[in-house]
């Protein structure tokens, strides 16, 4: 007897549907998958068959043929264990088969009948939405993820016998209900804050103003300066993602498993911190079968690279394109997937391979050199991409001696979020929410400045030698001091404060 079942797959970040069908007839007993699956799915045979003996249903020496369509695309992961472990029970008369094509389903199954949680729920709940299925049965762990996709009938279930009831009569079990008030309109916790750091005043203006804007930033200074400290704190003045936000970035953390099972959404911005040891595939996505990398992990987030001229070449050099697309595009032989990639990119460096070059107190023993060698680690076209470039000084005995409290993190985000109301107003028909977003053909619209304004920039490009990717960072940066300011217009002051926060165009190593 012939039974379809269907499931779902993943390809990129979006979920396929994937029609299993299982045919019982006579023959030599064997249990074959066919269309295209890894070892996971390969090896499910052996869970489904011990689930279902322990379930208490007979699993017969019967020729057992399972078809995963559409056959030319690669299947991957233990997704499918319920939908077949059901397909082969009700081949066999086992269950009641008349409501197994109402709905999609999910679930790895353990040995003994327990369904365990599975990767990238929320993406098939938004697909199911598209189909003409009922509803959605997965495990209870993925319950709240798949949820937050409004309008979809979800069926979480804790055993294999518990779906088998529930197919019997469908009626018998209500769909899962959400709690919104989990995660609707709670703030960030945050350990850390702003108060924690002392002096440093002028890297924690730069900070406020990337965190304004949106802005790409890179601190350079000595060991111990503080540059890892105020980078970790820079989460705590960034604006709440909205509710689009939360759903975009929960979609690719659920597609990646890593959703923690108490909460189904995102809720706070993302701060990833790769080792430098880390290859580009995993910052900027790939595999044969393509899955999102650091990059897109980032997504609505922060990206902090730690000791960046550590990093490999190839993998600063593949950040360029993320950077100014705001997307990755991984292509394969038999397909090509897009991951977005709109992240902040926070970086952290020391000014020479001993890190004490620009430090007063410590004597460095680089030679030029050996200095030049350090800093051409990283290319002038991905220093173009950064727009902030921030020297962060060893601190003086004064300031961390001193019991003066510092500004605490409430205080600074409350400036920046009434930054982000402005460009939120003067982006309002566009696709981008910053500044540091805007397109060249945005800032010529929006970044008027001054007569006393243009002589300042005509006077940094002959010095400093700019390229024409960093005259437009200038005067997004310039555009962002001047909301923080509440100017409508950009001013000569602010085109200046934005010209000095590009250091390393001022190649003060050489």
């Amino acid at each position: 007897m012939l039974s379809k079942v269907t499931s779902y797959g993943i390809s990129g970040l979006d979920a396929y549907a994937v029609t299993i069908e299982i045919d019982i007839s006579r023959g030599l007993p064997a249990t074959i998958i066919v269309g295209l699956p890894d070892n996971a799915i390969r090896e499910s045979k052996e869970r489904v068959r011990s689930a279902i003996k322990n379930s208490g249903y007979q699993f017969g020496p019967k020729r057992i043929t399972i078809n995963l369509s559409p056959a030319d695309i690669k299947k991957e992961g233990p997704s499918y264990d319920l939908a077949i472990a059901l397909g082969i029970l009700a081949s066999t008369d086992q269950i009641n088969s008349k409501h197994l094509n109402e709905y999609g389903i999910l679930g790895e199954l353990s040995l003994d009948g327990h369904i365990q949680p599975v990767r990238g729920t929320l993406p098939v709940a938004l697909a199911i939405l598209k189909s003409n299925l009922k509803g959605l049965i997965l495990p209870l762990a993925n319950a709240q993820e798949a949820a937050i996709a409004k309008n979809v009938k979800i069926y979480p279930m804790k055993t294999l016998n518990e779906a088998i009831g529930f197919l019997n009569d469908p009626g018998d079990i209500r769909s899962y209900q959400l709690d919104d008030s989990k995660f609707i309109s709670k703030p960030p916790d945050h350990d850390i804050d702003f108060s924690d750091v002392q002096g440093q005043a002028h890297v924690k203006r730069g900070l406020e103003i990337a965190a304004s804007g949106n802005h790409n930033i890179l601190l350079i200074g000595p060991p111990g300066s503080g540059k890892s400290m105020l980078a970790k704190r820079l989460p705590t003045i960034l604006p709440d993602m909205s509710m689009s936000e939360s759903l975009e970035t929960t979609k690719i953390h659920s597609v990646m498993g890593l959703l923690s099972n108490d909460l189904g959404i995102v809720s706070s911005r993302p701060f990833r911190s790769p080792h430098h040891t880390t290859s580009d595939v995993a910052i900027v996505g790939g595999g044969s079968i393509p899955k999102p990398g650091e990059v897109t992990l980032s997504h609505n987030g922060i990206l902090f690279m730690d000791e960046l001229p550590e990093f490999n070449r190839n993998v600063l050099e593949s950040l360029r394109q993320p950077l100014e697309d705001c997307y990755v595009t991984i292509a394969r032989a038999s397909k090509s997937v897009r991951f977005p990639s709109k992240f902040m990119l926070v970086c952290a460096m020391n000014p020479c391979p001993c890190g004490y070059y620009t430090d007063a107190k410590k004597e460095c023993h680089c030679t030029p050199s050996q200095i030049q060698r350090y800093m051409s680690k990283i290319s002038g076209p991905l220093l173009d991409r950064i727009d902030l470039h921030l020297e962060v000084p060893s601190l003086p005995s004064t300031d961390l001696l001193t019991n003066k409290p510092a500004e605490t993190s409430q205080k600074i985000k409350e400036r920046i979020i009434k930054a982000r109301s402005v460009q939120k107003q003067r982006f309002l028909h566009t696709s981008i929410v910053a500044n540091g977003h805007m397109s060249h053909r945005q800032i010529k619209e929006f970044c008027a400045f001054n007569e006393e304004g243009k002589k300042l920039l005509n006077m940094a490009i002959d010095e400093l030698g700019l390229s024409a990717r960093a005259y437009d960072k200038i005067l997004k940066v310039a555009r962002t001091v001047s909301d923080l300011a509440g100017c409508e217009d950009i001013l000569s002051e602010h085109i200046a404060e934005a010209i000095q926060y590009r250091s390393l165009d001022r190649s003060w190593w050489g």
